[in-house]
């Protein structure tokens, strides 16, 4: 006896498909930065380690607006549900603005570290340094994928392609927005208490 598959389930189906996969993508980027973290606190033992070392006022910035993009993303996702294209459009470039504003601060702040007499490579560098640039540049890659997937589900949204019954892009960029959000906040508290 064969059974159908209806257009809906499969499309249930599908969606819970994309959702597990970034769901995998997200807990080996865990790992990867619970990784980091340990090597950072391992360090912390060095002679070297700078102990009076103070984050950058544009991290604290940053940290705001990267949790403002959560905001605004979710909004959005808010908006599409109940189909007010306008919203969602304005919502979604918003978190795009957002989103190159917590890049520029990141690398504001590098720019405050170098003022302050801090390096990150090179003969004048320090592991503290190094450790810190490191980190905030993997997590700004990964932010690079996050405003790419942004710009095609913008792309998309421009195309009417969401509604409130097809929001599944829209889903899991604020899936993944929030996530990149959760392990700012998670790296600027750690790099923050543990110096």
């Amino acid at each position: 006896m064969t059974t159908t598959m209806t257009a809906e389930e499969h499309k249930s189906r599908s969606d819970r498909s994309y959702k597990l996969l970034l769901l995998f993508a997200m807990i080996s980027m865990i790992m990867m930065f619970a990784g980091l973290t340990s090597a950072f606190v391992v360090s912390k033992s060095r002679a070297d380690w700078l102990k009076d070392f103070q984050l950058p006022t544009a991290f604290y910035l940053s940290t705001a607006v990267i949790i403002g993009c959560s905001v605004t993303f979710h909004l959005a996702k808010k908006a599409i549900q109940k189909d007010n294209q306008k919203a969602t459009t304005a919502l979604l470039l918003a978190t795009l603005v957002l989103g190159i504003l917590f890049v520029v601060l990141q690398f504001v702040g590098f720019g405050q570290i170098v003022e302050s007499g801090y390096y990150f490579t090179g003969a004048e560098s320090s592991i503290t340094t190094t450790f810190l640039y490191i980190v905030t540049v993997v997590h700004l890659l990964h932010l690079a994928g996050g405003l790419i997937s942004l710009l095609i589900i913008i792309y998309n949204q421009f195309k009417q392609k969401y509604n409130s019954t097809q929001i599944l892009g829209i889903e899991l960029g604020a899936m993944y927005w929030h996530f990149l959000d959760l392990l700012w906040v998670y790296l600027f508290l750690f790099l923050f208490f543990f110096k």
